[in-house]
């Protein structure tokens, strides 16, 4: 989508698309007119509205497998990529690990990932967690050392949601195939960003989430395996037939119908979106990295989402930088813990010194970010850190 120029700087301007994106105006159009015009209920069988909402569905499933090379049949609606990720974690685990099994995932997931692997403990099972190198990505060869004769499942995320590293995905899955274990990845950053083949890869279960390709919140889904292997999960939730059993309750027409739009967009337009945020990314960091001393990217130069920026300053604390930069939409940790004082786990996890990790922001830039904006940012970002060390 071509971006406005000589377009006024709004403000706050927004950089912190790895939280959750804005609705894209096609998007929005579509899931407008289906809430006005297809009220009906998809699993209404007898008549013309349960039909035309049954269709958008069927539409939509089409468009989110195209996303990653999979059938519409292997696609579940969930409320988003925390459901799907429970749905798969659990759901495994209820099929394949009799009340205990084992599991192998990664320190650098989300903590949807994170807390359905604590509940899995909790019943019984075992979770092996791989560290990651200092650039942020887990070594395919570690997750084959860490598989036993009882995994039912290895998990780990396909681009972090902090640092923007992209996890070696390719490679885990054939590690896993060759050794006949389910293979599940966390895509909500990765899915419309980043080529994903669920064949190539040898994907088994992957989570995506509406909010983070510029559609609505509430709407996410899971890709489920349906052959070599046909994976098999227990349902979370009870009442109701929808969406194979594995999802009771009435789907969220307009939701879903705009969720396969923005997938279909992602699809036709992520080669020449992930160029233009790759150079808006190193304007941005050439400019800090240029004119500021003391400044660290976080994460790996090479293996990265291309609008990720992860950097700390060294000298000053982030809230301290957050506070006094109120015209930028910037984070300094994951959005789900913002909130709290301590460095990020995942700098951590990743050899981040506590006095870096307390100083960094993640800069997300997104499909309507402009050269002005960016620009505009990195001013404000190196003038506001002058100011603070002196």
């Amino acid at each position: 989508m071509l971006q406005e120029k000589g377009k006024a700087l709004k403000k706050p301007v927004y950089l912190d698309h790895h939280s959750t994106t804005p609705i894209d105006p096609r998007v929005l159009a579509l899931l407008q007119r289906i809430q006005k015009d297809h009220f009906g209920n998809p699993a209404s069988a007898g008549h013309a509205f349960g039909w035309a909402a049954a269709r958008l569905v069927d539409e939509a499933r089409e468009k989110v497998a195209h996303l990653f090379g999979g059938t519409a049949r292997e696609v579940i609606f969930t409320s988003g990529a925390t459901e799907a990720d429970n749905l798969a974690v659990l759901g495994v685990a209820e099929v394949y690990g009799s009340g205990g099994g084992h599991v192998v995932t990664s320190n650098l997931e989300h903590e949807a990932v994170r807390g359905p692997l604590e509940e899995f403990a909790r019943r019984g099972g075992r979770v092996t967690t791989v560290v990651a190198g200092s650039d942020g990505r887990v070594a395919a060869a570690d997750i084959a050392d860490a598989l036993q004769s009882d995994t039912i499942l290895v998990t780990v995320m396909a681009a972090q949601n902090e640092i923007g590293t992209l996890q070696p995905v390719t490679e885990i899955g054939r590690i896993c195939k060759q050794r006949g274990v389910l293979f599940h990845t966390d895509a909500a950053q990765a899915a419309g960003r980043i080529s994903l083949d669920v064949e190539r890869d040898g994907v088994d279960l992957m989570s995506l989430s509406s909010h983070k390709i510029y559609g609505p919140k509430g709407v996410g889904a899971l890709y489920v395996r349906r052959r070599d292997p046909r994976v098999t999960l227990g349902p979370l939730q009870f009442g109701g037939g929808q969406e194979r059993g594995l999802r009771p309750g009435t789907l969220n027409v307009p939701g879903i119908a705009a969720f396969g739009e923005a997938c279909r967009l992602a699809k036709e337009e992520m080669g020449d979106e992930a160029e233009r945020l790759h150079g808006l990314r190193e304007q941005l960091w050439t400019a800090l990295e240029g004119e500021l001393d003391g400044v660290y990217l976080n994460g790996s130069s090479e293996h990265r989402l291309a609008g990720n920026l992860n950097v700390s300053f060294e000298g000053i604390r982030a809230h301290r930088l957050l506070g006094a930069l109120t015209v930028l939409a910037v984070s300094s940790s994951s959005a789900c813990s913002s909130g709290e004082t301590r460095p990020s786990v995942i700098l951590e996890a990743i050899g981040v010194p506590p006095d870096l990790a307390m100083a960094s922001l993640r800069i997300g830039l997104g499909r309507f970010t402009t050269t002005e904006e960016v620009d505009f940012a990195a001013a404000k970002i190196i003038a506001v850190v002058r100011k603070l060390r002196g």
